[in-house]
């Protein structure tokens, strides 16, 4: 009697567990689908009509299913700027390298990289050709020329201080 008690309940459990996880699916899921208006053809002819009331398609604020695969535009996030302490000058100043590489999984040359590096200044010299600030929190790489996926440009900066580096834009 115990053991077909414990096996009702282990039933019931597992019952409700399958039923929650039918709800959470489906409430996650109602997110993607809507339901199409009714339509009616008549087909020439004849009388058959033809209802498609039944039809389920994605909705327009879905997943971004063309960022998927070798077709995929590019975006900032495929530049990556990363950026760490050296050895400092004989006078004491940090100096800091900067590498900035093109991670583009779909293989495409961005061009037009816009660096947000505040009011960046170096006491070293840096080729404007790599990189240079053309105004507050805008800096330019490559003279905005293509960087090729798979390519990196580094360069190394002096200050007292570091200055926070982030893509700001790019041209695809």
């Amino acid at each position: 009697m115990k053991s077909l008690r414990s096996s009702m309940r282990l039933a019931f459990v597992a019952a409700a567990f399958f039923a929650g996880l039918l709800v959470t699916v489906y409430s996650g899921l109602k997110h993607f689908i809507q339901v199409q208006p009714s339509t009616t053809t008549v087909l020439e002819g004849n009388n058959n009509t033809f209802s498609a009331s039944h039809r389920k398609l994605l909705q327009n604020d879905g997943p971004d299913f063309n960022r998927i695969g070798p077709w995929k535009r590019c975006s900032e996030s495929d530049i990556n700027v990363n950026q760490g302490q050296t050895t400092p000058l004989p006078n004491g100043i940090p100096t800091y390298t900067v590498v900035i590489m093109n991670t583009s999984p779909s293989g495409r040359e961005i061009s037009g990289i816009h660096v947000s590096c505040g009011w960046f200044s170096s006491f070293s010299g840096i080729n404007p050709n790599i990189f240079k600030r053309l105004g507050y929190d805008d800096c330019l790489v490559n003279d905005g020329n293509p960087l090729p996926s798979g390519a990196a440009l580094s360069f190394q900066y002096a200050n007292s201080f570091s200055y926070p580096m982030s893509v700001s834009s790019v041209t695809c």
